[in-house]
Formats: C-alpha cells, structure tokens, sequence
C-alpha cells in the first residue's frame, strides 16, 4: 500500500536491471534489514495516507505503514478472487455502513467466499479500525479473499477465507462543477460480476483511461441491448424533461447504496413539486443524452453534475438546478442525518 513515490528506488532498479545481464539484485539478509528499508521508503512521506489496516492473516489492526501487507499467495492476488466495499467517515461517522456491508456480504457469497467472522464481527471490526486510525474524514474499505494458500487456480488449498481492510485519509468535498463523459468501447463486465463488488476491475480501469486520454473524466457504459448501463465505479442518473429522475434498473449493474439513498430521499423533492417522480427504467442512448440533466452519483461525490458527453452539451451545458438539489439533499443526509444512517466512530 506505499504510494507512487515510494517505488523510485524499484524503478531506478528496473532501468539498470534493463542495461546489461551484470545488474546485481540485493538480497535481504534479516526481516529486520527489510523493515528498516520499508520505513525509509515511508519516512519521505509527509502525510500518512493510511493511517490505520486491519489483516485477519495478522489478527489485529495495524498502524505502522510499512508493514501494511497482503501475502502474494493470497487468492485475490494471483487470481481475482475476493469482493470488497467502502463507507465514507465524515465528521466522525460512518456513513451508511450497514448497507454497505450487506452488499458486502451478498458479493462474498455470490463469489463463494465464506466470511472467517459473523457479520456483528465484522462490524465490529471496521469502527474499532475507525477509531484506531483517529481520521476523522476519508473512507474505509474493506476486502474478503479466498485467502491465502498457494499458487493454484482452485481455492481448495487456502485453508481459511481472509479479511483486509484499510482507512484512507481523504479530504473530499460536495462536487458542485460539472464533468464531461465519453461513451466507452471497454466491454462492459456480464451481469453476474457486474452486479457483485469483485475486485476484477480492468475493465473499469481500462474505461476510465480511455476516458481520461479524451479528455473527459469518466466513461458510460452501455449495454448490448443499448441500454445506459453505469459509470466505471459510479451510478448514473438523469432529469428528464417531464422532471423525472431516471436511474437504469439495476438487474445487469452494481446496486449502488448511494444511488438507493438517493432514490429514498429525491421523494422530498417530489412532495416539494420539484419532481414530479422517481423510478429506475431503461433508458436508450438517445433519451439519455436528451436528458435535461444528467449525473453520476458514488459515495464520495455524493452527486457529481454532468455537462457533456460525447462533446454534445447535456441540456443547456450547464449544472442543472436540480441536480444540485439532489447533492444538497445526499450531502445532508452525510452530514447530519438519521442516526441509522450514521454510525459515530468511538475515538480514544
């Protein structure tokens, strides 16, 4: 988990590795010698990203950087095979941490990783890490692996499913400026591992690149019926020009849980005459970019306007009045609602 200025020292190592067969590998002669590079590495940094690790291999939380680790042999690395999930910590709670880790959970069993502890565990677990890193605003995520074992494409030699999970020190804020959006040629994920939060994310990887490289900040998938499918890690919704709010159905995407929120708490702008519904449909290529507003919607954003894709301007090219409507409602909802919502973080 170093971050990319940690790794100079490895990919001066590579360029001369690369100049001719004499390149000498050094070799760690104690755990000791290693660890110690591994805090030089971490001494350069000036802030700690991640402040605090829980490993189920380790048994316990981890605050020392340097030694926040995954074995090699573990499953989810050599193969794919693990599921994870993320809640927002903001202000000192922990934003919808029960839907998440239901989500969670259903992902776990639909990747037929059994949990080495009971959900009320698990639970546990991710607020004592909470409150172990003391950070009072980033994200906690959290992994379950086949575990570790060996190097085979079959999980029968892991002995024991594993549990990871890391909080990110993140300064992240209302997003109230508008992005662009390209249509991706990436292959969308097929529904079975598009609706389940597995760590086999090239695709999304390679579609958010692709975007990136356009010029644009992310990409939509849409699916081989022609059906608007979701965003690289992000739901994606619309206003229509009846005053709708659209959002595709979920049945071949990820169930976002701020996207649900968001469906939950958009009624008070229908009661308002603000909207006049709310409703997850299939929405064509065509009605999606003649919507009247369009957004993406993730944890972090919590709602995040867009203004153009494919370079053709959505609605009027501008943030649309109701979307950010929608983001002041999910933002306060973050911020100061119900306590079911938010779990308070028991700092030491």
């Amino acid at each position: 988990m170093e971050n990319s200025s940690s790794y100079s020292d490895q990919k001066s190592d590579s360029l001369e590795a690369g100049n001719g067969s004499g390149f000498k590998v050094h070799v760690f002669s104690s755990s000791s010698e290693l660890l110690e590079k591994l805090h030089e590495k971490w001494s350069s940094v000036k802030k700690q990203p991640y402040p605090a690790m829980y490993s189920s291999t380790f048994g316990g939380i981890i605050l020392d950087p340097a030694i926040m680790v995954i074995p090699i042999d573990d499953h989810m690395v050599h193969r794919g095979h693990g599921v994870f999930d993320t809640a927002i910590i903001l202000n000192g709670y922990l934003y919808e941490l029960d839907a998440h880790l239901d989500r969670f959970l259903r992902s776990a069993s639909n990747a037929r990783i059994s949990s080495p502890f009971p959900r009320s565990a698990l639970r546990s677990i991710l607020v004592q890490l909470s409150a172990a890193s003391q950070c009072k605003k980033g994200t906690l995520r959290y992994w379950l692996s086949a575990g570790p074992g060996d190097f085979l494409l079959s999980p029968a030699g892991c002995p024991t499913s594993a549990f990871y999970a890391v909080v990110i020190d993140d300064d992240f804020s209302q997003c109230k400026e508008g992005v662009k959006v390209v249509t991706s040629t990436v292959p969308m994920k097929a529904p079975q591992f598009a609706t389940m939060k597995n760590v086999n994310y090239l695709p999304n990887v390679l579609s958010k690149m692709e975007a990136e490289e356009k010029g644009a900040f992310a990409s939509i998938w849409v699916d081989e019926e022609g059906y608007i499918a979701e965003g690289p890690n992000v739901n994606v919704a619309f206003i229509n020009h009846d005053q709708e709010l659209l959002l595709p159905l979920f049945d071949k995407i990820l169930s976002g849980c701020t996207a649900k929120r968001l469906l939950e708490l958009a009624s008070k702008l229908v009661q308002q005459g603000r909207l006049k519904a709310v409703r997850n449909t299939n929405l064509t290529v065509e009605e999606a970019k003649g919507a009247a507003e369009m957004m993406f919607v993730g944890s972090t954003l919590p709602v995040l306007p867009i203004i153009s894709w494919d370079e053709q301007p959505i609605g009027d090219g501008k943030v649309g009045e109701l979307t950010m409507a929608l983001s002041d409602l999910l933002w306060d909802d973050m911020v100061a609602g119900p306590e079911v919502q938010r779990i308070p973080v028991p700092y030491v």
